[in-house]
């Protein structure tokens, strides 16, 4: 299958006369697999002997999103020798060769792993979840006469630092910018994207659909539904999982989890706020109420708080339930919730009066300039975003949707 006319413009990038190439826009819009193909024609074109960086927000990430298509590349395999290890890319042809190296920018240290090396280009890939030193490093490293930046990413918050500074600035950064729809990827079928538009609703369409860097506000999760998403009690059978939010004097919140047929049933909840009742309990009482919401079912997992060491340390010596440390990327596990809501995906025990409570009065905080929730109606929320991110996560395959 060939190239979109937008993926072609990512081709000719190099001859455009910029210093940066920015891409952004619709998630499973084709940018990610044609810049990184262009960048390493790129490099191989005009440079031998050099070092380049490929950057993600983790070092998997990167070599996910950006290694393993380029290694699928039949052209590439043909016509360049290419070797992969230890998070180190080198590539060879007509007496050419150059090296790529790996790295991942998830904190505010993560510059430190990059200083040092000289680079003759980068590319940033999830530029937007990356911090701003880490960039800023990446780029003081390109120091090699016609270093070229290349800059990926889905849209954030409009108040975003890289939106600031790179997108409403191009002029000044000497930057093209290329904006992404779904349409933009030709190997999407018309039902494929027809699929993808169903599944987002509110600010996470606006931004993973349209590919807009706009604002959170409001209700996190306003397609949440009282006639939809819950139900009056649960007969059946399924898999089970409890998910678990930890807490002192905060609340903690257990949810009983059933999957079956695609859907994910929240059966019964275990839910107490230690400062409204006033009485602390300990690891062992909480413990305690988590095997009574378990009963006499075969619990899978239990997905817990991966800060709650010491409970972890608790269901761990009972040994009746193996336990994950939950997954815990709040914006993406937010929007997989969202999906999921949409999709009627998860539904909700009439029971389970906390976690109802929650859906409802759940909300972005105005006053951060980036995306933020309230610390506050977020016990339940976080426990089904535990459970979504950890379990759901595989077993409705969500990384095919993203």
């Amino acid at each position: 299958m060939g190239f979109s006319a937008k993926q072609k413009e990512i081709l000719r990038f190099p001859y455009a006369g910029k210093t940066a190439l920015i891409c952004d826009g619709a998630v499973r819009s084709g940018k990610t697999a044609v810049m990184s193909l262009s960048y390493l024609l790129w490099a191989m074109a005009n440079y031998n002997g050099q070092n380049f960086g490929i950057c993600g927000k983790t070092v998997i990430s990167a070599e996910r999103n950006v290694i393993k298509p380029l290694l699928a590349i039949k052209y590439l395999k043909e016509h360049f020798a290419i070797r992969f290890a230890n998070h180190i890319l080198t590539v060879s042809r007509g007496g050419k060769t150059n090296t790529f190296y790996v790295f991942g920018g998830k904190d505010e240290s993560s510059y430190q792993l990059i200083q040092g090396i000289t680079l003759a280009g980068v590319l940033l890939d999830e530029v937007a979840l990356m911090p701003r030193s880490f960039v800023e490093q990446a780029l003081a490293r390109c120091s090699v006469e016609g270093a070229k930046f290349w800059f990926n990413c889905n849209p954030a918050n409009p108040q975003h630092w890289f939106y600031e500074e790179w997108i409403k600035q191009l002029d000044s950064k000497d930057a093209m910018h290329l904006h992404f729809l779904m349409s933009d990827n030709p190997s999407l079928s018309k039902e494929t994207l027809a699929r993808y538009e169903s599944m987002y609703t509110g600010v996470f369409y606006r931004r993973y659909v349209l590919g807009e860097w706009v604002q959170a506000e409001g209700l996190v999760y306003p397609m949440f539904d009282r006639e939809k998403h819950i139900i009056s009690e649960f007969l059946g059978t399924g898999r089970y999982f409890i998910s678990i939010d930890y807490g002192i004097l905060n609340p903690f919140s257990a949810g009983l989890w059933c999957v079956r047929d695609g859907v994910a049933i929240r059966v019964a909840e275990y839910y107490h706020d230690g400062r409204k009742t006033k009485q602390q309990r300990t690891d062992e009482e909480h413990y305690s109420e988590v095997e009574k919401l378990a009963g006499d079912l075969y619990i899978e997992r239990v997905v817990v708080d991966p800060s709650a060491s010491s409970f972890i340390e608790t269901v761990y010596r009972h040994g009746r339930f193996p336990v994950d440390k939950a997954k815990n990327d709040v914006i993406p596990g937010i929007a997989a919730v969202s999906s999921l809501l949409q999709a009627g995906k998860i539904q909700i025990c009439e029971c389970c009066d906390d976690c109802i409570r929650e859906f409802e009065a759940y909300s972005w905080d105005p006053d951060k300039p980036e995306d933020s929730v309230l610390k506050e109606f977020d016990h339940a929320m976080d426990d089904v975003r535990y459970f979504t991110s950890t379990i759901l996560r595989n077993e409705f395959r969500w990384e095919n949707w993203r």
